[in-house]
């Protein structure tokens, strides 16, 4: 059974998508300066945004999962940083192609009464 991973981390650049365990690992360690197998999950993305690979360590192995997009694109993050978290719940909305940024509207630091 894969685990539920405690943190998601996305990966903001676009991957080949023939990339494998190994590859994305490595991506991993170099590019983010984590270790594949500290517990978290790993999501990577294709250019046209309707692949995504996940990279989760149980502690034993290391699954790797893809997802396919049929309709539609996965909402990624655009960012400054290499790779964003996201809540369980932003999760799971991402993963079926909704657009999670909208779920929840935040207060704009401007508006005033």
């Amino acid at each position: 059974m894969m685990p539920i991973p405690s943190q998601v981390w996305l990966v903001v650049e676009p991957i080949d998508m023939r990339a494998g365990i190994d590859g994305l690992s490595q991506r991993i360690q170099t590019t983010l300066g984590r270790s594949p197998c500290d517990g978290s999950a790993y999501a990577f993305r294709n250019r046209r945004l309707t692949r995504l690979k996940l990279l989760v360590w149980d502690g034993t192995g290391v699954w790797l999962c893809q997802r396919r997009l049929h309709q539609g694109h996965f909402t990624w993050p655009r960012a400054d940083s290499p790779v964003v978290t996201l809540t369980t719940p932003q999760w799971r909305w991402l993963i079926t192609g909704v657009d999670w940024r909208r779920l929840q509207a935040q207060p704009s630091a401007q508006w005033q009464v």
